[in-house]
């Protein structure tokens, strides 16, 4: 595997700030946040410099119940030829549930959602990954999510799920370490029985991030600093491994560019003082007896998957799991049996904040034209109404929603939502009353999809 180095998550925020960041030897950009023909001139002249640039997708959904969609590979393969990436990564992860396969509408859930560890789903994966590496000009590499719920009946833990799909697949993993540290907080999963069960020989790199407790959950904003708990969750995979690389991730509330420099600089200590001890330890071991092996993780890897691929029952099944999940989540349906209420509820308003926070950076004027009564009207609107189509499309299907509704309730607010609608919606401004109809068309357009 190509060494990396030491990296920070690109974003446009602090473009300015990691230009001048030392020591930075590659960066990871989101996927779905460039275009492949017209790359910010920021990250241009990073890769003039030398920097690897690595696209990192989150909307493949190879968790999935369906296979993955061709255009979004199409398109993640197009961003990795582009930038010359040595690999691409994604999340082992669902984020869209409905459709043909439940005979049910579509849905998208705007985040990650974990995958349940069973064997159905594992054979889902299993032949999904596949089809995106047969579709990728470099390797693929997966990324451990963090998880505020627990599916019901897992078959096996985080760790031997993803030994195990290494060993059918050959995929890459990316390690969160902070999402390792997410999951001891909220499901009770001991990072270092995780690490000890992973292939770390198959890693390629590792990711950093901030969070926050509240309540006795911790969240996995990346708008925090890099906590210890997270750096000796870090300093145990280096104590098992050199990693080729190691990323810093901030999505919001950015700081300086000195802050950052610390955060990096911590890492850094981490790292090297980590592989120190384990490079004492394993001096001093072969000083010693020799102890036998602990069986855990396969040794080796095959390429493909060697047996069948996954039957469109097991499919199916995963589909309808899934998909009462996440209707549950963001259709306000029942709780399915076996899952914890409360914490459904806390995913769920998590989700729809996020889903609220986007839309309101994908169309700033709309929390300028509502003011303090824009995440109100957007929670109202978005309780029994699941996104479909994504943010943008969202965000037209919100305004239609309050302007059928008359709001907001001050005249000139409402007038300019209207011509807001009204220059986004079509090739030219309808009448008044046309308006008001074409609101209602795609309205229940939205409902039907």
């Amino acid at each position: 595997m190509e060494r990396l180095g030491t990296g920070i998550g690109w974003r446009p925020e602090i473009a300015a700030e990691i230009a001048e960041l030392p020591g930075i030897d590659w960066v990871e950009v989101v996927a779905e946040n460039i275009c492949a023909d017209h790359l910010p001139p920021a990250l241009e002249e990073l890769r003039a410099r030398g920097t690897t640039v690595v696209p990192h997708g989150v909307s493949l959904g190879l968790g999935g119940a369906d296979r993955p969609d061709p255009d979004r590979l199409a398109a993640l393969a197009e961003r990795a030829r582009t930038l010359g990436a040595p690999l691409v990564t994604e999340h082992l992860a669902f984020v869209r549930a409905g459709g043909s396969l439940t005979a049910s509408p579509r849905m998208e859930a705007g985040h990650l959602l974990p995958v349940p560890r069973t064997r159905d789903a594992l054979d889902v994966l299993c032949e999904n990954v596949r089809i995106a590496q047969a579709a990728l000009p470099v390797p693929l590499a997966l990324e451990n999510i963090a998880a505020l719920v627990n599916w019901p009946g897992e078959e096996m833990s985080e760790g031997r799920f993803l030994s195990e799909l290494v060993e059918r697949t050959g995929v890459r993993l990316l390690i969160d370490v902070a999402n390792l540290h997410t999951n001891h907080v909220n499901r009770g999963e001991d990072p270092a029985t995780a690490l000890d069960e992973l292939p770390l020989d198959a890693l390629a790199y590792v990711h950093v991030a901030g969070g926050v407790e509240r309540d006795g959950v911790w969240h996995d904003s990346h708008a925090h600093p890099v906590t210890r708990p997270v750096l000796d969750v870090l300093a145990e995979l280096c104590a098992r491994t050199v990693p080729p690389g190691v990323l810093l991730e901030r999505d919001e509330d950015f700081p300086e560019g000195g802050e950052l420099a610390g955060e990096l600089d911590a890492i850094r200590v981490v790292v090297k003082e980590a592989r120190a001890a384990a490079q004492e330890a394993r001096a001093a071991e072969r000083a010693g007896p020799v102890v036998e092996r602990a069986e855990g993780a396969p040794e080796s890897r095959g390429g493909p998957d060697s047996g069948g691929g996954p039957t469109d029952a097991a499919r199916q099944r995963l589909a309808l799991a899934q998909t009462a999940l996440l209707s549950s989540l963001v259709a306000g349906t029942p709780v399915p049996e076996g899952f914890d209420p409360v914490r459904l509820g806390v995913q769920s308003r998590a989700l729809t904040a996020k889903r609220s926070s986007v839309v309101a950076k994908v169309a700033p004027e709309l929390p300028e034209i509502l003011g303090d009564g824009y995440h109100s009207a957007f929670l109202g609107y978005a309780r029994r109404r699941p996104m479909s189509g994504g943010y943008r499309q969202d965000a037209l299907a919100f305004a239609a929603h309050l302007l059928d509704r008359d709001l907001p309730e001050v005249p000139a607010a409402r007038r300019q939502l209207e011509q807001w609608w009204r220059d986004r919606s079509g090739p030219r401004p309808p009448s008044a009353g046309a308006a008001a109809r074409l609101v209602r068309a795609v309205r229940l357009a939205l409902r039907r999809r």
